[in-house]
């Protein structure tokens, strides 16, 4: 009794912690700035009328169509990379490993890429990004899919370890050659952990500030969050057109999330092993 009172209190805590700070974006970006307040409670309290013009302003001033098209195009296609590319590294080590000690080692290898921060490695990606001409959209996927290639291989490969052997065995009596019994066979088998995947690469890519802004410095294309950047100035920051802006760019990220919830529990009924 006493650890589901502890368990209610935990989740009351963790709602609040998440539902206050969407709250107050919410409320901020219907403001008009003259509503805007340093007092707390002022802050704190409803609109005195509810308009849109704020999102109207934020869509205009981030262009946001454009940038939005830039985002979803460059999100899309690290998405697709990554799991292509990714399931099948993650395949071929996450077999091979426990036989081979070298596949080990390339997947340590890999793996420690994630250790590595992107302050290490942004001036040197800048300079070679320019001298091989990709300092652009494709400069900019290419290294996503790069930088997202260390938690993704390892979460497939980790995965791997729940589809039993019987399966390929059998498809190689049959005569399936490895890749056939991989696309026909083990690609479906892994559609939770794909699912997974796209989530945190979508989060991931969808979000991220620093690559295009170092990267597509000299591009006149720009990304949702780049475009955001423009509500920052050297005198202040325009809270209610950041915030009506933050709001319109989490609705397509939201929307793909609730899409790839639902495949992940469909996934599991549909990739469960049958003893």
């Amino acid at each position: 009794m006493r650890t589901n009172k502890f368990l209610t209190v935990l989740l009351i805590i963790g709602c609040v912690t998440v539902l206050f700070p969407l709250y107050m974006t919410i409320v901020i970006a219907l403001k008009s700035p003259s509503e805007m307040t340093n007092d707390i409670y002022g802050a704190l309290s409803l609109p005195q009328t509810f308009s849109l013009d704020n999102f109207k302003e934020a869509m205009r001033v981030t262009d946001f169509w454009h940038s939005l098209a830039n985002s979803v195009l460059i999100t899309g296609i690290t998405i697709v990379l990554s799991l292509v590319i990714h399931s099948m590294a993650g395949y071929a080590i996450g077999r091979t490993m426990a036989k081979h000690k070298g596949f080990k080692f390339i997947y340590f290898y890999i793996v420690s890429g994630m250790f590595v921060p992107f302050a290490i490695l942004m001036m040197p990606l800048v300079k070679q990004t320019a001298r091989l001409g990709i300092d652009n959209m494709f400069g900019v996927i290419l290294l996503y899919v790069v930088f997202y290639m260390p938690m993704n291989v390892m979460l497939y490969a980790g995965y791997l370890k729940n589809v039993p052997l019987a399966m390929e065995e059998a498809a190689d009596i049959d005569g399936a050659s490895a890749w056939k019994t991989y696309w026909t066979i083990i690609f479906p088998m892994m559609k939770p952990m794909h699912a997974t995947v796209a989530v945190l690469t979508a989060l991931g890519t969808w979000n991220d500030v620093m690559t295009p802004l170092v990267i597509m410095s000299g591009s006149e294309r720009t990304t949702l969050p780049l475009a955001q950047l423009n509500f920052q100035t050297q005198f202040g920051t325009n809270y209610n057109l950041a915030f009506a802006s933050y709001l319109l760019s989490l609705i397509p990220i939201l929307i793909f999330y609730l899409i790839c919830q639902k495949q992940i529990i469909g996934g599991i009924a549909n990739g469960a092993v049958k003893g």
